[in-house]
């Protein structure tokens, strides 16, 4: 007669399963809790303590750490030295393992949870049977995850579980008691940056394609889900989010963030194309709209106010990949609903953002860093130039602060009054971005008399604060900490022109 060690802490689906292979003729041994369901199923599976010889200890902590257990698990079915041990020490061999873990997941998410509960919730037999029935796969069904449970009976019943199949419920095994490890050790780990780095994510979806249609791609959460994530957020219609689209999305998250403000962002590539403030959203709108009408074209919108008619009608007016807002009226919800493909998301918005580190792949590993989560207020900004800023200038320099720190570097913005104008994004030369930001603004003005230039980073000569003046711009803003800053000053106070030192660098690779 087979065996099956069954040891769960989900019991979905538990009894069902036993009684599946009952059916096929395993004897069933096991624990705890689930030798309870087993016997008010009206199962009548062995005690783990009548295998061992030896009873449950410590609170449970120890119970299936033993050579009868390990042994049963571990023999080599093809070796008769293996199995004649096992006769040697009448022990039997066990060949299916139903086990899945304490939910250490579940216990560190709840808000009081203290370090002793926590610890008190980290497995250590299960991860040792599962292991060792997953290392002897070829003779052992090690199974973790109830969605497999129709599949492997399935596969005893028609007596094609194959050593293939063996080997993917052993592969699932590893990567299961991997991220449970990888849980724990990042949940003690105090250290920003350790010896050895070990997230672990969760599939959120199969993805159609990655950036292009001949690159296969997935979609992965953190293992502890984020609140303000885009994969958080409430698919209300359209069709599933892309690569690009997931992208941008979570750039346009990071940029909204900023701003307490009805404020409306517009994002294509990662890139701001317009950011709009105004006293209601649908004002907000028409000025992030009015920043770049032609960028928006396919692009991703957050608006960090509910949407009412009067915007949803002018969103729908043009053509917009994803909205992201925290509310829709019905009469909104239905206006954008009418077309099929928009993808319409719901989320609360925030404007705290949890510090955490964050990885980017390189070839061959990963560089890791803080979150930018630095903006400048009015007391952090300190004046250059003899001409000095008015209050209106710096105001603007502070909402221009926010969104430079979110353009591809190099990195330059000209705005007025809670409006982005021009965007200069990504240039190999600071001078480039800002012809291009300039050039930019006088498609949506031509006069700059009022707008301010920010720059994400420093100045390395006082080029660019020549062609601001020359094409009208009277307030500069930059973080300062170039060898050659005084050219820079000397050039803003030859034409009249206000030049702001930030003191904090923004770059954006």
């Amino acid at each position: 007669m087979k065996r099956a060690l069954l040891s769960v802490s989900d019991k979905t689906g538990l009894v069902a399963f036993a009684k599946g292979l009952v059916a096929l003729g395993y004897e069933l041994v096991s624990t705890g809790g689930t030798l309870k369901t087993l016997a008010d199923a009206g199962l009548a599976p062995i005690p783990i303590d009548e295998v061992t010889g030896f009873p449950e200890m410590l609170d449970g902590r120890v119970k299936t750490l033993h050579p009868r257990v390990h042994a049963g698990l571990l023999a080599r079915r093809d070796l008769a030295a293996h199995m004649d041990k096992l006769v040697e020490f009448d022990i039997t061999p066990i060949d299916l393992v139903v086990v899945n873990l304490y939910p250490f997941k579940a216990t560190i998410q709840k808000p009081d949870v203290t370090e002793a509960q926590a610890i008190e919730n980290i497995d250590i037999g299960g991860p040792s049977m599962l292991r060792s029935a997953a290392k002897n796969f070829a003779s052992v069904l090690a199974v973790t995850d109830p969605i497999d449970y129709d599949t492997v009976l399935d596969k005893l019943q028609t007596q094609t579980a194959d050593l293939a199949f063996h080997k993917y419920l052993a592969k699932k095994v590893f990567q299961h008691t991997a991220a449970y490890d990888a849980l724990i050790a990042a949940y003690l780990t105090d250290e920003q940056f350790p010896e050895q780095l070990t997230p672990t994510f969760e599939l959120f979806e199969p993805m159609r394609y990655g950036e292009n249609p001949f690159q296969k791609a997935a979609a992965y959460r953190s293992a502890i889900p984020e609140a303000y994530s885009i994969f958080s957020s409430k698919i209300l219609h359209g069709k599933q989010l892309s690569y690009n689209n997931i992208r941008d999305a979570d750039a346009v998250l990071r940029m909204i963030a900023e701003f307490e403000a009805p404020t409306v962002v517009t994002v294509k590539h990662m890139n701001p194309a317009g950011i709009g403030q105004g006293e209601t959203i649908e004002a907000a709108w028409d000025r992030a709209f009015a920043a770049d009408p032609v960028s928006i074209f396919g692009g991703i919108v957050a608006l960090n106010r509910p949407v009412d008619v009067a915007t949803a009608e002018k969103m729908h007016d043009i053509f917009l990949e994803v909205i992201i807002a925290p509310e829709y009226s019905d009469a909104a919800y239905e206006i954008l609903a009418q077309k099929k493909n928009l993808r319409i998301l719901q989320l609360p918005f925030t404007t705290d953002i949890p510090q955490k580190i964050e990885l980017t792949a390189v070839l061959g590993g990963v560089v890791a860093q803080e979150r930018d989560l630095t903006h400048e207020e009015l007391s952090d900004l300190k004046v250059v130039s003899k001409v000095q800023p008015t209050a209106e200038q710096l105001k603007t320099m502070v909402f221009a602060q926010k969104a430079v720190k979110h353009v591809k570097s190099n990195a330059i913005v000209v705005a007025k009054a809670g409006q982005t104008l021009g965007i200069g994004a990504g240039q190999p030369n600071r001078i480039d971005s800002v012809n291009y930001a300039i050039k930019n603004a006088l498609k949506v003005t031509t006069d700059l008399s009022d707008a301010v230039l920010a720059s994400d980073a420093f100045f390395p000569f006082d080029d660019s604060v020549a062609y601001a003046a020359e094409h009208g711009i009277s307030a500069v803003v930059e973080p300062g900490g170039s060898i050659k800053d005084q050219a820079s000053i000397d050039k803003a106070d030859e034409l009249g022109i206000v030049l702001v030192f930030s003191g904090n660098r923004h770059f954006r690779h």
